[in-house]
């Protein structure tokens, strides 16, 4: 009995690094599945200003990769920043979990979930997103520690496919390459807010609050770079603006 079950560990994983030598080293990079642009505006309350692309970023990720980011504000003084990450033609170097770069940080990843999310105002259907939320001990002015929370929601949107799993989003690039020799050009997706609770001079807001503040927010955000979910025609203004 332990011989049959070594060999077929031994033939699942013979299999899986046969998988990796049919990738094709060289595959069709597919239309964008996004415009890489946000708007100054999101709806009547919100108003964005650009954040900026820091050299290390830049230097870090592949040449190929684009990037779209703004730092939203509503009247009340919430802020809500939006981020994209379009890989390129090296995917490997582009996109990853967002779990590693908040670790390296010196972000503690306390929480993570899925929700659904609409994927427009007022719309039954929804979409899966990550939610994480992620804490570091920070020195506030009167040198006493306080443990400074952020909530990230992200998901993955290809040519033709979403996912909120990393997981997921390797199994699409991996079946693309190998039965249609096609990259789809993965543009990765945060949406962040802080929890402001505790922190002086803001409006107080606690996690469950910046939750609902975030969904209410992404079906308003999301239309205006995203083309519809499973749509094969490519997007001429996708493509134009990238």
């Amino acid at each position: 009995m332990i011989t049959k079950r070594l060999l077929t560990v031994a033939l699942i994983l013979v299999a899986g690094m046969a998988c990796v030598f049919l990738v094709p080293s060289s595959s069709r990079l597919q239309p964008a599945g996004i415009v890489l642009s946000l708007p100054d505006r999101i709806g009547n309350d919100w108003v964005g200003r650009d954040v900026e692309i820091t050299e290390r970023e830049r230097t870090g990720l592949a040449a190929d990769t684009g990037f779209a980011r703004k730092l939203y504000t509503n009247r009340e003084g919430d802020q809500i920043f939006v981020g994209i990450v379009l890989s390129g033609e090296d995917m490997a170097n582009s996109i990853h979990r967002p779990e590693r770069c908040l670790i390296a940080q010196g972000w503690s990843v306390n929480d993570s979930q899925t929700r659904q999310v609409p994927v427009a105002p007022g719309e039954p259907p929804s979409m899966e997103v990550q939610r994480l939320l992620h804490a570091r001990t920070v020195q506030t002015t009167d040198g006493k520690p306080f443990n400074l929370r952020d909530l990230t929601y992200y998901w993955f949107i290809g040519t033709h496919d979403r996912t909120a799993s990393h997981w997921m989003r390797t199994f699409y690039d991996v079946r693309d390459r190998v039965l249609h020799g096609e990259n789809q050009r993965w543009a990765y997706v945060t949406i962040e807010g802080r929890v402001t609770e505790g922190i002086g001079g803001v409006r107080q807001r606690n996690e469950e609050e910046v939750s609902r503040m975030i969904e209410a927010f992404i079906p308003q955000v999301l239309p205006s770079f995203a083309r519809p979910a499973g749509s094969d025609a490519a997007d001429k203004k996708s493509v134009a603006n990238l």
